[in-house]
């Protein structure tokens, strides 16, 4: 991820939505494009990119609080998902979210102070045979411990 612009950076997110306005259906290239280039979506690209692909604010809102992955503010270095799934809560999911969300003293969606980590909640990682499961920087754990996970980004 390239932090070297401001994410308001006009130039750049211009840039981004120019490079992409010659594929067949831009907007989610354009997306990834900004997410890839600021680590999210900067408010300050809404209007840019809703006035380029000529639809709304709200249309532009729709796909992105649709779509989990694309973010407001950029996440921390570490990025934790946690199964929520049935399978994983079956076998102790709850459990571990509240402690690893103790343990950080972070909320769903939190990003420590120190930008280290951030906690997200997914809906099926795959591994429902070894729950619960978590995503370590789109590694996927199974029969995971809160411990095991706070030592993980810890390191």
């Amino acid at each position: 991820m390239s932090t070297t612009a401001a994410p308001h950076d006009p130039a750049e997110i211009d840039a981004i939505i120019q490079s992409n306005m010659d594929l067949e259906g831009p907007l989610l290239p354009i997306l990834h494009g900004m997410q890839a280039a600021f680590g999210c979506v900067p408010d300050a690209a809404r209007a840019p990119i809703a006035d380029a692909l000529n639809i709304t604010e709200a249309e532009l809102h729709g796909v992105i609080s649709f779509y989990h992955d694309f973010r407001r503010e950029p996440a921390g270095r570490h990025v934790l998902k946690i199964c929520r799934a049935e399978a994983c809560q079956a076998v102790g999911a709850n459990a571990l979210g509240e402690d690893l969300l103790a343990i950080l003293g972070l909320d769903w969606h939190g990003t420590s102070a120190d930008g280290r980590v951030t906690v997200e909640p997914v809906y099926c990682l795959g591994l429902c045979a070894c729950g619960p499961a978590a995503m370590v920087d789109g590694q996927v754990r199974g029969r995971v411990t809160a411990e095991a996970l706070v030592a993980e980004v810890s390191a």
